[in-house]
């Protein structure tokens, strides 16, 4: 998994009025918990575009107070009309502990079912993982040659190295469906 380069300074003020002041200056204020102690920072906007606004994920090397910090995204807030970032939650990540987070998956192979004129149809984007940092991938790869028309795979046919996939086993990732073209045309 990669990681992206931050830094924050910690807030002295912490309420409403500081908050909207900080955002106003083109600053998120953040709150970073999970490790020994809890810090309220705040950190350039502009720093968010690596680790938020990107389809892959990402783990952040805060660096705060000049000691670097490995942290994930817990949560962030947002504005309900605007979509601009109001909060961020990290959570301080150690080498020891494993965490819960959301991995994307990846299609890989040729489906007979596709070439046929059957729809992949994508179900999850995401599967959550639980593992330690330095073992989680940054896809999790599924394999579509053996599908065919109205197969799909599920979480229970996945597996992933030194990690334990935390979703129902019988929930399925990707599935072959025919299209109403392809209905017409049997009949």
């Amino acid at each position: 998994m990669k990681s992206v380069s931050m830094s924050g300074s910690l807030r002295g003020n912490v309420g409403k009025k500081d908050a909207r002041i900080q955002r106003k200056n083109g600053f998120i204020p953040c709150v970073m918990y999970g490790g020994k102690e809890q810090f309220t920072f705040t950190v350039d906007v502009k720093q968010f575009q690596h680790i938020i606004y990107t389809p892959e994920v990402k783990y952040a090397a805060m660096e705060l107070n000049g000691k670097t910090y490995n942290a994930i995204i817990q949560d962030a807030q947002y504005h309900p009309i605007s979509g601009d970032i109001l909060h961020v939650d990290f959570l301080e990540v150690s080498d020891d502990k494993p965490i819960t987070i959301g991995i994307p998956i990846a299609v890989t192979g040729t489906s007979p079912g596709v070439l046929r004129g059957g729809k992949l149809v994508k179900k999850v984007r995401k599967l959550k993982v639980k593992g330690l940092l330095k073992n989680i991938p940054e896809q999790i790869n599924v394999p579509i040659d053996e599908l065919d028309i109205a197969d799909n795979v599920k979480v229970c046919d996945l597996s992933v190295n030194n990690l334990t996939i935390v979703e129902p086993e019988n929930k399925i990732v990707v599935t072959v469906s025919a299209t109403r073209n392809m209905e017409a045309a049997t009949e």
